[in-house]
């Protein structure tokens, strides 16, 4: 591959300020498809090692090799972005592609859940990545190989478990709480409750104190929790569960904006790509085919609407919104929505029947029957799998005073059940950091109260 793309890369970027985009610089690199494969995987460029990246390596390059998928860039938001183009790419492929980048570095930039995210993480993700790398390479030095990995298993296995509306940095629990004092003539109970090791004597206002519950609520943030209780964790191990809660509140607004992000990014590509005059007619030309492939429609199986194509979906709402709308209203919408307001507020029963979003059941391999448009089946269809970072919502609710931690399934709410093997394999790794026993209640396939518990070795 030639680097032709580059000569036009100072005129695009001068093209899209000019139509309005506002984003940080944007640093672009160009290489093999093995380390853009690598890069996919790992979610950043460098990386904390561990064995489950190298089962969806092996897994994506299947997949490649098999014509199955394919990978044009990979970008990351920052001050300054970094974004990664395959080698092998056309240079009318990487034109479209540093378009289509130039989207992405608007939306970060604008987009409040990734302002959000950029406040707290901060605008370096790629360097603290690879700080996070070099931290875990001296714990391997320092205490083997075999300790670090459990550690990571344990904290990689709840990557999903964080609690995205709270803050980052989090103020601990608080020690004691105040409650009414109980009144009582009896000396004999005023003394048995000074002498207790959770109450202390009222104070003159008639308040007590009393030690808090761990956690005084149900605790969804299971890497912070664990990061700042588990009973015997070592100051290394508890920073790698926050390393990794960090870059899970990075990875965040990537997934909670998916339709809108690819496809905001996908409506100025093909944008750009029309006013810019400077392009060669053939670059041009190959370029508008690749942007077909980009956004053409794709579904397949049962619950057609669980496996469209975000950047056709995006692309095509945002398009009409733009026309409908003006583009100003646009920038509003894209400033202020996540996937979850967008997809519910913008995907109507008429783009729907547009898309050919029905509903499909049948066999994996067919045939397939439509069934009715339902335009609220349709849209938790797509949506149910990204709440709560896609993760069931799993809750520490108690700590046993022999140390046992209590989990809790919020079945009733999340909707979704627990695949029993998994949850029990997650609970295997937890029960090595904590080091005490660990239950965890929720209901089975008939939906029967259903408890598991698994005690350290």
């Amino acid at each position: 591959m030639s680097d032709g793309w580059r000569t036009h890369l100072a005129s695009l970027e001068a093209l899209a300020r000019a139509e309005g985009l506002d984003y940080r610089p944007v640093e672009f690199e160009a290489v093999p498809d093995s380390l853009m494969m690598e890069i996919a995987i790992y979610g950043l460029p460098v990386r904390m090692p561990h064995w489950s990246f190298g089962v969806r390596y092996i897994y994506r390059l299947v997949q490649h090799r098999l014509g199955l998928s394919r990978l044009f860039e990979v970008v990351f938001p920052g001050d300054p972005g970094h974004a990664y183009l395959a080698r092998n790419n056309s240079d009318a492929e990487n034109i479209l592609v540093a378009a289509h980048v130039l989207g992405h570095a608007d939306f970060s930039a604008n987009n409040l859940l990734f302002r959000r995210s950029a406040g707290q993480v901060g605008e370096h993700i790629v360097e603290q990545a690879a700080a996070h790398a070099r931290q875990i390479a001296v714990a391997i030095e320092r205490h083997g190989a075999d300790r670090v990995e459990t550690v990571l298993d344990a904290a990689l296995s709840l990557e999903q478990h964080v609690n995205v509306d709270a803050a980052l940095r989090r103020e601990p629990y608080p020690t004691e709480v105040t409650r009414e004092a109980e009144s009582t003539a009896d000396p004999f109970l005023q003394r048995f409750r000074s002498l207790g090791p959770d109450v202390s004597t009222p104070t003159r206002d008639g308040r007590a104190t009393i030690r808090a519950s761990v956690p005084p609520h149900p605790e969804r943030d299971l890497l912070w929790f664990l990061a700042h209780h588990a009973p015997e964790l070592e100051p290394w191990e508890r920073d790698i569960f926050l390393a990794v809660r960090e870059e899970s509140f990075y990875f965040y607004p990537v997934f909670a904006c998916q339709i809108m992000n690819e496809g905001w990014a996908s409506f100025w590509h093909a944008r750009l790509l029309r006013e810019a005059k400077f392009l060669p007619q053939g670059v041009y030309v190959d370029a508008i085919k690749c942007h077909s492939d980009v956004v053409r429609p794709m579904a397949s199986g049962d619950g057609v609407s669980a496996h469209v194509n975000p950047y056709h979906i995006g692309f095509r709402l945002w398009d009409r919104i733009v026309e409908r709308d003006g583009l100003e209203a646009a920038r509003r919408i894209m400033q202020q929505d996540d996937d979850f307001a967008f997809v519910r507020e913008h995907l109507d029963a008429d783009m729907a029947r547009e898309l050919q979003l029905f509903r499909y059941e049948g066999p994996p391999k067919g045939p397939y029957t439509v069934q009715e448009l339902d335009l609220r089946a349709l849209h938790e269809a797509m949506l149910s799998p990204r709440y709560a970072f896609g993760a069931p919502t799993v809750a520490a609710h108690h700590v046993g005073l022999d140390g046992t931690l209590e989990l809790v399934h919020d079945h009733v709410n999340d909707g979704r059940g627990l695949d029993v093997e998994r949850s029990r394999r997650v609970l295997e790794y937890l029960v090595k950091v904590w080091r005490r026993p660990i239950k965890l209640a929720t209901v089975n396939g008939d939906d029967q109260a259903f408890e598991m518990s698994i005690a350290p070795v």
